[in-house]
């Protein structure tokens, strides 16, 4: 459910999952899903639609599947004074994953959001509740409810990702949770051996190009070191058409650091202005720094835990890259997600093919 284009599905064949129904409200990514996805029955609709509902429903038992993975969007989410509460339409999606817990009564139940929707209230039935409260009111006679934080990093993605999720799962099964690898992987170990590229240039390697910047962003981010922001710098620091400085966070206009995973790689991933965007560089003879820029596609699909096989086109116009960049800014990366499914497989040793 609120599948966008399938990329947390991405390795669920290699463990011999396979997703037989998606629903996703926007044609565009709807048709990402199906390019990426083939042999899955896309049905492309909003939700709420009682038509649109009742269909996933009718060709979920069909195929009888055995598992929901629920992924509502989370930028509805907001904070109201003390306490946090739905405001926003697109929270009320969250609703028709109980429904479908209800019509489909499956084995097991994936649910992953913002680390802050674990803490947020919701009303029901006349209290104020947190969504794995909910869970546990309507659902726990039948399944084990729990929820935990997990980064991405700790699981072998080269990116620091936090996600909230929440497993509901029978209770004659087990779904442990995955151990964290011994090893973080760095952007040194990730995209290090990637040749260097400025403003402009293209390589000869797939979705190794860098998108344009303005001359002023290039000035000043090659004036600044690894780990820093230009917003700190002293004389190279972002201006305003009239020479004023552009007022910013810390965290904005900053390289990020090769001993370090990637930070967060959000739907503005492309934009040096955006927070932990720029790549790290490196310092040339006369003191001025490499790559000032925003990593690539190339490298967001390397740092997202993707295949560079992966099943998107060789060549993409900007807008095209954008919008792949933005598909994988909302996504949970797929390894770790593979690493969350795959342990219903090893601690009950079955094959569960349908979801």
């Amino acid at each position: 459910m609120f599948s966008s284009a399938g990329i947390s599905e991405t390795y669920f064949e290699d463990i011999g999952l396979e997703v037989t129904v998606a629903n996703e409200l926007v044609s565009e990514r709807a048709d990402y899903y199906r390019r990426l996805h083939p042999d899955t029955n896309m049905i492309q609709g909003d939700i709420v639609d009682k038509e649109i509902y009742d269909k996933v429903i009718s060709e979920s038992k069909k195929c009888g599947v055995n598992m929901i993975i629920s992924t509502p969007p989370c930028q509805g989410m907001s904070t109201l004074g003390k306490k946090q509460y739905y405001n926003d339409a697109r929270n009320e999606l969250f609703w028709h994953t109980l429904n479908a817990v209800e019509d489909l009564d499956p084995d097991f139940v994936f649910i992953e959001n913002v680390p802050k929707f674990l803490k947020m209230k919701f009303q029901y039935s006349k209290m104020d509740l947190t969504f794995e409260e909910i869970l546990n009111e309507k659902f726990s006679d039948k399944y084990i409810v729990e929820s935990q934080i997990l980064n991405a990093k700790d699981y072998g993605v080269p990116q620091s990702r936090p996600r909230a999720i929440i497993k509901l799962y029978k209770k004659k099964y087990l779904w442990p949770w995955p151990k964290k690898e011994d090893k973080v992987v760095t952007l040194r170990d990730a995209i290090w051996d990637l040749p260097s590229l400025e403003s402009g240039e293209v390589s000869s390697i797939q979705w190794h190009r860098a998108l344009k910047v303005s001359d002023m962003h290039r000035e000043v981010m090659s004036h600044t070191p690894e780990g820093k922001s230009a917003m700190t710098n002293e004389v190279y620091y972002p201006k305003k058409k009239d020479g004023s400085k552009v007022k910013g966070f810390h965290n904005t206009y900053k390289r990020m650091k090769w001993d370090e995973p990637s930070p967060t790689r959000a739907t503005n991933n492309y934009m040096i202005s955006g927070h932990n965007n720029v790549h790290p560089g490196r310092e040339r003879e006369d003191g001025t720094w490499s790559d000032a820029r925003a990593m690539t596609l190339r490298e967001v699909i390397i740092v997202s835990s993707l295949p560079l096989d992966w099943g998107i086109p060789a060549t993409l116009t900007d807008k095209e890259d954008k919008f792949v960049r933005l598909l994988i800014g909302e996504s949970i990366p797929p390894l770790l997600s593979k690493k969350i499914i795959e342990q219903i497989l090893i601690a009950n040793e079955v094959n569960y093919e349908k979801l």
